[in-house]
This record gives structure tokens, C-alpha cells and sequence, in this order.
């Protein structure tokens, strides 16, 4: 029987390869290097990168590249040959140990907040000694953070490293506290669930829209959309199938676990989610998986919206992302255990949770934040842009009743600790908590699933930024609890922290709709924040706390924040000008063409007619005469404002105007241009409609 799997990992250089290829002594020392966060040695890098050179030309590699993630949300890389001519002029590959460590890409050619100039453009990449090789194509890429000439962080990858370093030391300390004094390291495990849409590649290239910004600008309702809820979990078109088939052995050849693919809610929408690994490797691979997706789209004849809300009127995507600490001999810190109300340590790293969120909402709304994702937060198919925490009845229950000083008493799980659905099936253990799809952080047995994140960006700095506020209060967890020499003694000083940490921090568990009216108003009277956009997020980097936090766990500087806050906002202007432009252009180049045809030839038909032109035509022309005024002076309208609201000097008060006074122009030309749609003769109105987008995969 043919082994479907043997491909398995097989563009990989990870640990099994180095075990097998590198001397015993050379394989030792890369492990000590990576156990220890030490620097490599020259000796051990050249035997590596000899290794691996060696194994690359096997597999058809003929360069390389140091693969990194720069503020643009995406990957970057440079290709060079392993290819050098010898003293005699002869052709043969050279790979060092220096050329695996480190690289010279332009710093200022990539965003950098201020941080470089073209003047001063030296910036270096290093090899993520912890997040494997592997070969894309005829690349070997080298995943890689990558730095200005100063030393400060010109990407994503490096803040994630440096955050894993701080929840690490902090987590262990407290795992130590509580008499586990065997655990020497902690690390995260991430599940990054990607959804995407998948459209038909000839109606993608017939809208300028969709090629230029990934959404349809324009576009009527479909007379079907979701509504019957017959797409979830539906069976898969076999077309689709074929792609799904393809981009699964592209990940397993890159050792990618892509574990689960379904429908999912919208029509054209899909899922794919992987098994859960560590967290760097889950951020790198994610890039992988958006990756492959689009390469592999359009060898099938489709293209790969991974957009947040490519339509109008149905649901947009997301990326959920699973975040739980792990130790290094493989305990989840978040699990409940048989016994959750006498299991002190996993109380302890919950409440954790709780007081981290509750002190930094509007970080971790930044977290999740994108352009395209304001159109999606908040709007009943995704979490509220309001943050707080659904825990399930059973564990908030237990919670409650330290915070109350009943933990004495026996808790038990209302009887639901089994069931039998069905008659003749065997036992069935109940989970802890039901799933609360609405909430932005719920908790689903043994991991928080952070559901806000949009589905087109990087999950560096959200997991980032969960790693900083959880180090932080484990820090302060552990400094409460440093110095008790009994057991028991500690215990009790845990209880007491859990129950203050609950009566501090309990505003920001929620268990309800977080859809409902009701739940905004209740928020707003718990004195959660609520920040409507992406923009306004993006000033909590000037927030001393925040500040505080990244600067004192040694994650970011004060100068790389504000760098990092500039880059944001100038995106959000980047991608709004894209979005206008485009609007503009397929409103006087498609559409009032469209418009100007068809009114033309009913008053054609009107004077052609005459006396006898039925009602209806008098009536429909009288309505597109009225378009057409209506969709020439949203354009005039449009124009003029963004030429007033790009004048102003300051990023954040152009991104501002940008959402509160141009977002309502554009929804007003749109609105003129989709009920135009509505009315329109086909022959007339060219552009791929929704149900033409939709429908026909």
C-alpha cells in the first residue's frame, strides 16, 4: 500500500535531518545553542551550513534566501546562488556558516517608521535558529529576524522572539514557586486557524477592485447569500476538493500538519487549520499556509481572497488563534485537570489571564487590528471590538466562589460530567466549558482561542503581545509568592491572589451575546473601552503603560513603539488611498459608462416610441437619470474630501478624517452605484456581479 504521507517534511531541515546529517558533536552543540538562547559558534554554523548546502542541492535547491517578516504584515526575501566560480574560474556552490547567520538586505526600502533613511540603509538579518529551514521551489529559505544597523527591530519576528524569552522566565518562575522544580523553560503553543474565500480567477481579473485591494468596493446583494445556512460544513465542490488536495501536500512536504478543511459560513469561504506547534514556528508557518494558498488558487483556475470582508452583506474571515503555555517537559499550564477547583497552578495562570486582559483591552485590540478588519469586528459574524473574556459556567463557577471564600466547599459540574446523546453509545466525558462564538477570548478547555484577528495578517504581534501581558502579571504573581518557604503556605498566599486578582479584574469576564445592544451598554458601564477603529487603536503605543510594559520585559524600546505606531497609521492612509483611487476610477472608467448606455437607449426608445412608450420605461429612465446625477456628484464629492483630508501633516489625524469623513463618502457612492446594479440590464452592466462571484466555484 502506497504510503500517502511519505513526503511528510521532506523540504525540511529541521532537527531529524541535523541529527542524521551533522557530526554528533556538531548536532550537540546546535542543541545546547538552541536550549540555552546561546550565540552559535563559527565552527558549528560552517558544518551546519555545509550540511545543509549538501541537502539543498539534493532537492533541487540552486539558492537561498533569508526569509523574514517586515512591517509590511508579509514575508520578504532576496534569492542568491549557491553558485561561485573557484580560484581557477570554475564554477562550484559555496554555503558558509557566516552566510547562513546573517545577510544585508536595504533597511530603508521597507517601512520603518523613521527608524532608517535612504542615507542610512544597512540592515541586517539573523538566522531563528529555533524555526527550520526549508525549501520553497529552488529556494533554501533561512527564516530570519532582521534589524537596522543600530540594532533596533525592523520586523515582526524579532519583538515575538524576545516576548517568548520574557513569558518563559516568568512562567517558569512561577511553575518553580508551586514546586515543580524540574520545568527549566516554558513556550507557547499556537493553533492558527485560516479562513479564506475562494473565487473564480476570470471574474477576480474582470474587477479592478479585487486585484487592487482584495474586496469588491462595489456590489448588489446576491438574491441568495447565507441565509439557509446549508454552506457550513456542506460537501466540498470537488473542484475545490482538487485544490485542497493539492495545498495539503505543498504544507506536509513543509512539515505543516494541516489537520482540518471545511465550508465554512459564506458561500466561496473556507477553513483550514493546522495542529497546534510553538510559537514562532505557527506565526512562520501561517505565512506559509496564506501563501500557498494563493499559488496553489491560481494553479487551479482561482484566486484566494484572504481579504477580512471581500463582500458586502456576508460574512467576512478571520484567523483564530489558539494560545495556551506549555512547559519544556510538556505540561499545559492552562489545563484544568480532573480537579479544577484544587488544581492551584492552573487557578493561578487563568487569573493570570484575566488581570492581563483586563489591563491591557485596548493593546490587544491594536493586536488584532487591520483596515480591512474594521469592516468585520462588531458586525454580528465576528467578536465585538469590545475585549473581554467567556470562560464557560463551570470554571467562572469556581472562580466565583474563591473570589467569595466557598472554595472550602465541594464543586462540582452540575451533573454534566457525562452523558449519552444517544441510546447504546458507551461514556462520553463533557467538556468544561460550551463554546461562546460571539466572545473575543474564550477559553475551550486547556487554551484561550483569541477570535478577533483579521484573516489576511500576521500573527507575530498578537501572540507578542499575549506573551508581554501574561509575562507581566506572572511576574507580579511570582513576586507575591517569592519567599514563602511552605508549601501549603503558598497555596494559601495563591488563593488569596486568585481571589483579588477576580475581584480587581471581573469586569472583563462576560458570558452572554456579544452581538447584543445590551452587551455595549452593559460594557460601557463596566468601563470597558470600546474603540470603534483601526486607527484609533494604533495611539495606545504612546500609552506610558504600554510603554512600560514592552520596555521593561525587553521586547520593544520606547523609539521602536513609536516607530512601529507611524508605520500603522501610514498604512491605514496607504491602503484608504488605494481604496479611493480604485473607487474613483471604476466609477468614471465602468460604471457611469454603464450608466450614461443604458439611459441612453430608453430615451431612445422614448423618442423613438413616443405616445406609446409604455409607463414603465418613462419611470426607469426617470430613476437612472437620477443615478447617474447621484453616482457623478458622490464622485465629485469623494475626490474633493480626500484631497482636503490628505493635505493635513499629521498621520493620525489624517487617519481620523480618513474614517469618520471619508468611509461615509465612499458608502455613499457605493450605495448609488449598488442600486443602480440592482436596476441594471446585464448588457449594460459589465462587472462580475455576486452572484456571478459567488456562485460559480
Amino acid at each position: 500500500m502506497e504510503d500517502l504521507f511519505k513526503d511528510f517534511g521532506s523540504k525540511v531541515f529541521g532537527e531529524k535531518e541535523m541529527k542524521s546529517r551533522l557530526p554528533r558533536p556538531v548536532y550537540l552543540s546546535w542543541k545546547k545553542t538552541v536550549a540555552n538562547e546561546e550565540m552559535l559558534d563559527r565552527t558549528t554554523a560552517d558544518a551546519i551550513a555545509h550540511a545543509m548546502k549538501l541537502w539543498a542541492l539534493n532537492n533541487g535547491a540552486t539558492h537561498f534566501t533569508h526569509w523574514f517578516q517586515p512591517m509590511t504584515g508579509g514575508t520578504a526575501e532576496k534569492h542568491d546562488s549557491f553558485l561561485e566560480p573557484d580560484m581557477n574560474g570554475e564554477p562550484f556552490a559555496r554555503f558558509s556558516g557566516k552566510m547562513l547567520i546573517k545577510g544585508e538586505p536595504d533597511a530603508s526600502s521597507f517601512p520603518n517608521g523613521g527608524l532608517r533613511t535612504t542615507f542610512e540603509a544597512r540592515g541586517y538579518t539573523y538566522w531563528d535558529v529555533k524555526s527550520p529551514v526549508f525549501i520553497r521551489d529552488n529556494i533554501l529559505c533561512i527564516p530570519t529576524v532582521f534589524v537596522s544597523y543600530s540594532g533596533e527591530a525592523l520586523d515582526k519576528k524579532d519583538p515575538l522572539l524576545k516576548s517568548l524569552e520574557a513569558l518563559s522566565k516568568a512562567a517558569t518562575r512561577v511553575v518553580n514557586i508551586l514546586g515543580d522544580k524540574d520545568v527549566k523553560s516554558c513556550d507557547i503553543s499556537v493553533g492558527l486557524e485560516q479562513e479564506y474565500f475562494l473565487i473564480d480567477r476570470k471574474y477576480f481579473e474582470r474587477r479592478l477592485d479585487l486585484r487592487f485591494t482584495g474586496r469588491t468596493l462595489f456590489g448588489a446583494p446576491s438574491p441568495k447569500t447565507q441565509e439557509l445556512e446549508d454552506h457550513y460544513f456542506g460537501a466540498i465542490p470537488p473542484r475545490v476538493a482538487a485544490f485542497m488536495k493539492e495545498a495539503n501536500q505543498e504544507l506536509w512536504k513543509l512539515g505543516i500538519y494541516a489537520k482540518t478543511e471545511h465550508n465554512e459560513v459564506a458561500p466561496g469561504q473556507f477553513e483550514l487549520a493546522p495542529i497546534f506547534t510553538n510559537g514562532n514556528v505557527a506565526v512562520d508557518q501561517n505565512h506559509l499556509i496564506m501563501d500557498i494558498l494563493r499559488e496553489t488558487a491560481k494553479k487551479h483556475g482561482f484566486a484566494c481572497l484572504l481579504h477580512e470582508k471581500p463582500f458586502q452583506g456576508i460574512n467576512g474571515s478571520g484567523k483564530h488563534d489558539n494560545y495556551s503555555i506549555i512547559t519544556d517537559d510538556g505540561q499545559n499550564l492552562f489545563s484544568p485537570g480532573d480537579k479544577p477547583a484544587e488544581n492551584i497552578r492552573f487557578l493561578l495562570f487563568v487569573c493570570a489571564f484575566i488581570r492581563a486582559v483586563d489591563t491591557y483591552p485596548l493593546l490587544l485590540r491594536l493586536s488584532a487590528s487591520c483596515t480591512g478588519n474594521d469592516h468585520r469586528l462588531g458586525a454580528s459574524e465576528a467578536p465585538p471590538a469590545i475585549i473581554s473574556i467567556y470562560l464557560g459556567s463551570y470554571i467562572e463557577s469556581i472562580l466565583y466562589d474563591i473570589y467569595t471564600k466557598n472554595s472550602k466547599k465541594p464543586i462540582t459540574q452540575e451533573e454534566k460530567i457525562a452523558f449519552n446523546p444517544v441510546t447504546g453509545l458507551s461514556y462520553i466525558p463533557h467538556d468544561n466549558t460550551d463554546r461562546n462564538r460571539t466572545s473575543p477570548l474564550a477559553f475551550t478547555g486547556n487554551k484561550f482561542e483569541f477570535r478577533m484577528l483579521g484573516s489576511s495578517m500576521s500573527a507575530s504581534f498578537s501572540n507578542t503581545v499575549l506573551n508581554a501581558i501574561m509575562a507581566e502579571s506572572l511576574n507580579q504573581i511570582a513576586d507575591e509568592l517569592e519567599g514563602i518557604k511552605y508549601i501549603q503556605d503558598i497555596r494559601e498566599k495563591a488563593l488569596t491572589i486568585c481571589r483579588n486578582l477576580i475581584e480587581k479584574h471581573k469586569r472583563i469576564l462576560f458570558s452572554g451575546d456579544g452581538y447584543s445592544e445590551e452587551w455595549e451598554k452593559e460594557a460601557k458601564r463596566r468601563g470597558l473601552p470600546n474603540v470603534k477603529s483601526f486607527i484609533e487603536s494604533t495611539e495606545v503605543l504612546n500609552d506610558p503603560s504600554v510603554i512600560n510594559l514592552f520596555t521593561s520585559l525587553n521586547i520593544y524600546s520606547e523609539k521602536e513603539l513609536a516607530a512601529n505606531r507611524i508605520i500603522l497609521q501610514e498604512q491605514y492612509e496607504k491602503i484608504m488611498g488605494i481604496e479611493v483611487r480604485t473607487m474613483i476610477e471604476m466609477a468614471r472608467k465602468d460604471i457611469l459608462p454603464a450608466q450614461i448606455a443604458e439611459l441612453k437607449f430608453y430615451n431612445d426608445t422614448i423618442n423613438t416610441s413616443g405616445k406609446n412608450t409604455p409607463k414603465f420605461i418613462h419611470n426607469h429612465t426617470k430613476a437612472l437619470s437620477s443615478l447617474v446625477d447621484q453616482t457623478y456628484q458622490a464622485i465629485q464629492e469623494l475626490e474633493e474630501a480626500w484631497q482636503k483630508v490628505t493635505a493635513i501633516g499629521n498621520t493620525f489625524e489624517i487617519g481620523q478624517n480618513i474614517y469618520y469623513k471619508i468611509n461615509p463618502l465612499m458608502e455613499k457612492l457605493r450605495a448609488s452605484v449598488d442600486a443602480y446594479e440592482q436596476i441594471a440590464a446585464r448588457e449594460f452592466y459589465k462587472l462580475p456581479s455576486y452572484e456571478d462571484i459567488l456562485f460559480n466555484i
